[in-house]
């Protein structure tokens, strides 16, 4: 599964930003879709999970209420909206894909995901 992510920006504190990534695959809709954050110089940090049809979703501890993951199948397309933005998510957004569907707290392990993104860059000011 190829993956392209798009939509980071400079946003100031407070506003939003909707990231996208793309599926050129067919096989889109087999897959559960991560997003996954990096800062640089640390680990990688999961952020928010998708199962195949939309019907179970998690979100890291730290953008619960602000960040919503959908996907739109018809588009081989996956969305991450993030509200009220806050100069700790400044970072390197990821999105990827594993096959399957999957539940509990391996979702939120980035080992989990097979397909990467390039990755977009999301900076928020103060």
């Amino acid at each position: 599964v190829q993956l392209q992510a798009s939509g980071g920006g400079l946003v100031q504190a407070g506003g939003s930003l909707r990231l996208s990534c793309a599926s050129s695959e067919g096989t889109f809709i087999d897959h559960s879709m991560g997003w996954i954050r990096q800062v640089p110089g640390k680990e990688r940090e999961f952020v928010a999970y998708m199962t195949p049809f939309g019907g179970s979703t998690d979100y890291a501890d730290s953008v619960k209420e602000r960040f919503i993951i959908s996907r739109d199948n018809a588009k081989n397309t996956a969305y991450l909206q993030m509200n009220n933005l806050k100069p700790e998510d400044t970072a390197v957004y990821f999105c990827a894909a594993v096959r399957g569907t999957y539940s509990g707290t391996i979702v939120r392990e980035v080992s989990l995901y097979d397909y990467w993104g390039q990755g977009t860059l999301v900076t928020v000011s103060s």
